[in-house]
């Protein structure tokens, strides 16, 4: 039986393997012996470089496997057993990690995004809406805020959105905590104007997304306030999160943190979603939004869903209308210039 010809695949930004430099430095490392559970001289390394990217050396640094995992367990750590987390309906958390959260014990408090989005002043009256209850003993206490960078959209917080919500959580002494998981497209982005620097002094707790970013797998949990969530290795460990092998992870923070490549490892992403935008706008089709980092969303209908779906693989996003549907194209650090042309000039 003839072999159905491979489509082309824009359906997320974690389908490749690792960078070549990754993969080189786990091979030589292969038979070397190390320490386990994160505390071998490449961790060591890797956090260090971390510290100086974020020009925060007393940051407290460890490195988890993956998205949902991290999440589940820095929020569990963060909250009081009746506390709930404020976060956008759109957010990873409220949607797409299966109830984690609440399978901790802990409630998702959403509020309404605009792509993706939350504000301070969303939160505040959130907050200031408990308060004011009379009844509020009996409820859900908000204990966090939960926000990503970049949004599940794609989309970006400026450095002044950043602050204004940095400040409600500290009037209210709500710890912020920021989801990094495509962290490098948001770094890489030409309008973005947030750095790791400033999310190092806005929040209380934000990861470094490697997963999506270059790495086979890892993420890495920041806290500028060293002891800030005191015994967070043995929480870890209660969550199955600490990984005898962790000289794997932190290998790989090291080599993403050598010459800058997490800071320039998304561009190439970001520019190919600025082509792949231009080119659908000039063949008629409908953008969803500008595009700000590697995710672009395009309204499709019905009959041109079917059509390029046979071509090239997207991911179903939100049903616009009864004959139209959001979908989503995703680039990558690996996203090649031979992809992009072909999608460009044999499927659009």
């Amino acid at each position: 039986m003839e072999q159905k010809q491979n489509k082309l695949s824009f359906a997320s930004d974690y389908m490749e393997g690792a960078h070549p430099n990754i993969l080189s430095r786990l091979v030589e490392s292969n038979l070397q012996k190390s320490a386990g559970y994160g505390l071998d001289t490449y961790s060591d390394s890797a956090k260090r470089k971390l510290r100086t990217a974020c020009n925060c050396p007393e940051a407290d640094i460890f490195f988890l496997v993956g998205g949902t995992q991290t999440n589940a367990t820095v929020i569990d750590a963060l909250l009081k057993s009746y506390q709930g987390v404020i976060a956008p309906e759109s957010g990873h958390i409220s949607v797409h990690e299966a109830g984690a959260i609440e399978s901790n014990g802990h409630k998702v408090l959403a509020l309404p995004h605009t792509l993706g989005k939350i504000t301070a002043r969303q939160i505040e009256s959130c907050i200031r809406d408990y308060l004011a209850d009379g009844n509020h003993e009996h409820m859900v206490m908000p204990g966090m805020v939960y926000i990503s960078q970049p949004t599940e959209y794609g989309t970006l917080y400026s450095r002044d959105e950043l602050c204004s919500i940095s400040d409600v959580c500290r009037k209210y002494s709500l710890p912020l905590y920021v989801d990094g998981a495509r962290l490098a497209y948001a770094l890489a982005s030409p309008v973005n104007d947030v750095s790791l620097e400033d999310l190092a002094k806005l929040c209380d707790v934000f990861y470094i997304g490697g997963t999506k970013c270059g790495a086979l797998l890892g993420e890495a949990v920041v806290i500028p306030r060293p002891g800030f969530i005191p015994h967070f290795f043995t929480i870890m460990k209660q969550h199955g999160a600490l990984l005898a092998k962790g000289r794997l992870l932190g290998i790989q923070f090291d080599e993403l943190f050598t010459d800058d490549l997490y800071l320039n490892i998304g561009k190439a992403a970001v520019s190919a979603v600025q082509k792949l935008s231009a080119a659908f706008t000039a063949k008629g089709y409908r953008l969803f939004f500008e595009p700000e980092t590697n995710q672009l969303f395009i309204i499709l209908s019905n009959t041109q869903m079917d059509r390029l779906s046979q071509h090239v693989d997207f991911s179903f996003w939100e049903k616009y209308d009864d004959e139209h549907t959001v979908v989503r194209f995703a680039t990558s650090w690996a996203s090649t210039d031979t992809d992009i042309e072909k999608l460009i000039n044999e499927v659009i």
